[in-house]
Parts: structure tokens; C-alpha cells; sequence
């Protein structure tokens, strides 16, 4: 997800999302759809799409930014709460990126390396979902909602489908571990 949505694919990318293959669940549904568009997709179109969803000319159709769907505006409050719990945790903002640490594909860069331990130590399961619920969880699947149905997705429609049946696989993961105290 993170890849697809930090900028518009090129062609490895699109083959490497064309060779994807799901289930029958949503998710699997989902991985299939956004398969079937990668094989009709070119970098050109891809990138075309990519601008007009998420740029624009003065902004795209979407705004991947928690600030924006939390408060109506860029920068405010969760992309400062954001900052202040990746000092915490050691994470760092990747010198070559400028787009605010609250875009989604930022977080969900972030949330693989503290399951992963990118940023040192994998991060106990509490405290993943403690990151997710505050900074993930209350916006991403309306943001992923939203772009599974906006107008200009073609490719991204199922981007959207992907994200949005990922963020509650995560959520439902997340409550189940809560209640078995982990």
C-alpha cells in the first residue's frame, strides 16, 4: 500500500502488482480486482491517475493527509501528535521525502517497521496498537473508502478496496489481541 501510495507506480511496480494474486475473502477479492487493473494499466495512465487523485492543479481529488480528514486542514494537531510520538519511538523522518509525516503511505511505511523492527526492536503488540488506534485506525479507512470510490480512480479504486479491508483486518487484529491482554 505504502508504495502505491507514496507516488504513481512505474513498470516494475505495475508487474509486480499484476502478478498478485488473492482469495476469495475481501481483502483476496480486493488483491484480484487491483491485479486486473495493473494489467491494463501504463506508467503514463498510472501517473496520470496518481496526479489527478492526489495532486492536481491546486490539489487532487483526495487529500492523503490525517490532518485533513481529522480537522479539515494540513498540518494541524495529529501530524504534531505524529511527530511527537516518532521521536518517542526513535523513528525519523527519511531526508529525501517532503511530504508531511501524516500522508498515508507514510504511515503505513511506519507502522510495518515497528512490527517489523525497521526502527529498531520490533514493538510489542500493545504498543502497535496503541500507534495504530491514534494515528492510523480513526481516519485510514475512510480515507480508503473514499478512494475506492472517487471518480478519477481507476487503478486506485481497488487500491481503496485493498486498504480498506487491510485497516480492518488490522483494527478486528488489534481489538482480538487487546482482549487476550497482549
Amino acid at each position: 500500500l505504502a508504495a502505491l501510495l507514496a507516488r504513481a507506480p512505474d513498470a516494475a511496480m505495475l508487474r509486480r502488482t499484476r502478478d498478485l494474486a488473492g482469495d476469495d475473502s475481501e481483502l483476496g477479492r480486493a488483491v484480484n480486482a487491483l491485479a486486473a487493473e495493473a494489467a491494463k494499466a501504463t506508467p503514463a495512465g498510472a501517473e496520470r491517475e496518481y496526479n489527478r487523485l492526489f495532486i492536481g492543479v491546486g490539489r487532487g481529488e483526495l487529500l492523503p493527509y490525517a490532518s485533513v480528514y481529522l480537522t479539515g486542514f494540513l498540518n494541524e494537531k495529529p501530524l504534531a501528535a505524529l511527530r511527537s510520538d516518532m521521536l518517542a519511538l526513535g523513528v525519523e523522518r527519511a531526508p529525501d521525502v517532503f511530504e508531511p509525516e501524516d500522508h498515508i503511505a507514510s504511515l503505513c511505511e511506519i507502522m510495518a517497521g515497528l512490527i517489523l523492527g525497521r526502527f529498531g526492536a520490533p514493538l510489542a503488540v500493545a504498543r502497535q496498537r496503541e500507534f495504530f488506534n491514534r494515528h492510523v485506525g480513526i481516519w485510514a479507512p475512510h480515507f480508503f473508502a473514499d478512494l475506492e470510490g472517487a471518480s478519477e480512480a481507476k487503478l486506485y479504486a481497488p487500491v481503496g478496496a485493498v486498504g480498506r479491508a487491510f485497516m480492518k483486518i488490522e483494527a478486528d487484529a488489534f481489538r482480538m489481541a487487546g482482549a487476550d491482554g497482549a
